[in-house]
């Protein structure tokens, strides 16, 4: 009867499931390569929670010499956004989140589309029916609608199991006058499953867990003959060979189920690690990264907001493993390559998505480039979001390299750019245009220091562009204790009535009528690369604002 069956619902799919298997052999890696896959559905834009998983996938994979692929899963059609497909791929290409094979690549475990794959989820549901494991069922939504509604008024587990599951034992002639009135129908597991037994998760990030036995008779094909998400996850990660499962903790529960549909087939599952979901703390309270409340949700964002793709992946880096961040900064001229990852090593809780902890690793990052490589990608950058200022950059390079070169070498280099918008605010008073724009506001700001303009018009009058650094502060101490400054700040705090103030208060007149800032980079540097004309210009316009 099973046979007859199967031959009545699938007339058209005559190969068989060893037919199709052979079609996909074992890879051919090495022991321990894990073979990983990110599977996303073309609902929408690629959202940070994504990324986070694509990321753990794939260094997860390269680490062992394994593969990661990419396989759309776009079996829900009425939730399919046209275009996502492509956003999919240009935000991993965007984000450097490299994939050996799968969707938009070549490779032999295809095909990566699973609506493409239909007649395979056929003949294995095929094989599932000639076995007497799964069965038709036409019942109707509204029976499935009063079925649930009296199981969750009773307290029970909700779905089609046991004696709910009236057409588990149709007799073939009953199912043939289904199929002469043409009622439509759905293929369902025969679940062996128990509600009194349990089964063991062993969660390679949260450890084992203890879940009930699905005995839910489960939905695998729909009425179109479209395959559900769990039997198509089972199927593709079996017949493309997936060693590992990495995705978010909300599919626990949803273990039971695949893990009984392997079983079901005769295979072998794969590992499973589930990994956090990404929260934010707002409020004092924890609550999941939202599309509707957080910006940051979507990829897109770090984009538009000038955070390279290289420092996002560092930050993804520190939320995969707790231990990144020490080594990270201990280890200047690595990259994320050469660190190993370790799934114990990933937080078993909510992972706290944290965007001051991202700006940090951020201006970490940009400090450890080098100067010119930091002007071009900030310049790319503006050729898309600023077009203007880019223009301003190309005519002001030399000085604006020269501006990102200062303490970039230092023990300990300067941290004053998060994101690459920063740039035009940094050096803003390195552009002539910009700072004499906005200076009159700036300097009033002044007039309560009552800074000495007489003072700052002699010493542009004494500035040397030949000193260096040591020859220039030996002048400026000079020109402190001339002028009846202190030379030394101790000289001052030991007798602050001999003096009307020390070197450091002169170097604070220069740099605030030179910069408009009470706090630059090395003021040195600063002078050096505007020039003494430039800062005769700058005294001169001070005066004029102050009067």
């Amino acid at each position: 009867m099973n046979h007859e069956l199967a031959e009545l619902l699938f007339p058209n799919i005559k190969k068989t499931r060893e037919e199709v298997e052979a079609k996909f052999p074992d890879r051919n890696l090495k022991e321990g390569a894990m073979v990983t896959r990110f599977g996303p559905s073309p609902t929408g834009f690629l959202h940070i929670g994504n990324l986070y998983g694509a990321f753990i996938d794939s260094v997860m994979a390269h680490q062992t010499g394994g593969v990661m692929y990419l396989r759309l899963e776009d079996t829900d059609s009425k939730r399919q956004v046209e275009g996502a497909s492509d956003l999919i791929l240009n935000s991993l290409k965007h984000f450097h989140i490299a994939y050996d094979e799968g969707y938009g690549k070549e490779g032999f475990y295809g095909p990566y589309v699973q609506s493409e794959r239909k007649e395979i989820y056929q003949v294995f549901a095929k094989a599932l029916v000639e076995e007497g494991k799964a069965y038709p069922c036409f019942m109707k939504e509204e029976e499935l609608q009063e079925i649930r509604e009296g199981q969750e008024l009773r307290k029970e587990i909700t779905g089609i199991y046991k004696h709910y599951a009236v057409d588990r034992d149709l007799s073939l002639e009953e199912v043939k006058e289904h199929l002469e009135k043409k009622d439509e129908y759905v293929i369902r597991i025969k679940s062996p499953g128990d509600m009194d037994k349990q089964i063991i998760l062993h969660d390679l990030i949260k450890g084992d867990i203890l879940l009930p036995e699905n005995i839910i008779d489960e939905v695998i094909l729909k009425k179109d003959g479209i395959p559900t998400y769990h039997f198509a996850h089972v199927v593709d990660d079996h017949l493309m060979k997936t060693t590992h499962v990495i995705r978010g903790d909300e599919w626990v529960s949803s273990y039971p189920k695949h893990l009984q549909l392997f079983q079901l087939l005769g295979w072998k599952s794969p590992k499973y690690a589930h990994h956090a979901a990404l929260t934010k703390k707002e409020d004092g309270k924890v609550r999941k990264l939202s599309k509707r409340k957080d910006p940051e949700f979507s990829v897109s964002y770090y984009q538009e907001a000038g955070i390279p793709a290289e420092a996002l992946r560092l930050y993804l880096a520190t939320l995969t493993n707790t231990n990144f961040e020490e080594w990270y900064l201990q280890n200047k001229d690595k990259t994320i390559a050469d660190f190993t990852f370790s799934y114990k090593k990933m937080p078993v809780g909510g992972t706290l998505f944290d965007m001051e902890k991202l700006n940090n690793i951020c201006r970490t990052y940009f400090s450890r480039l080098k100067a010119e490589k930091l002007y071009e990608d900030v310049l790319l950058y503006n050729e898309e979001y600023d077009k203007e200022y880019a223009g301003i950059m190309k005519k002001n390079k030399e000085r604006l390299v020269s501006f990102l070169n200062i303490e970039r070498d230092a023990k300990r280099p300067r941290k004053d750019i998060a994101t690459l918008k920063d740039l035009k605010e940094e050096s803003s008073y390195m552009i002539d245009e910009f700072f004499f724009q906005n200076a009159e506001n700036t300097y009033k700001i002044a007039e309560e220091k009552n800074y000495d303009i007489e003072l700052l018009k002699k010493y542009s009058e004494e500035f040397s562009e030949s000193d260096s650094y040591e020859e220039w502060y030996e002048r400026v101490k000079r020109f402190a204790q001339d002028n009846g400054y202190a030379s030394e700040v101790k000289m001052y705090k030991e007798n602050p009535e001999n003096y009307k103030g020390h070197v450091g208060d002169i170097c604070e007149m220069i740099r605030f009528c030179l910069t408009g800032r009470t706090k630059t980079p090395d003021l040195y540097q600063i002078l050096s690369i505007l020039g003494k004309e430039n800062f005769k210009k700058r005294v001169i316009f001070f005066e004029n604002v102050r009067l």
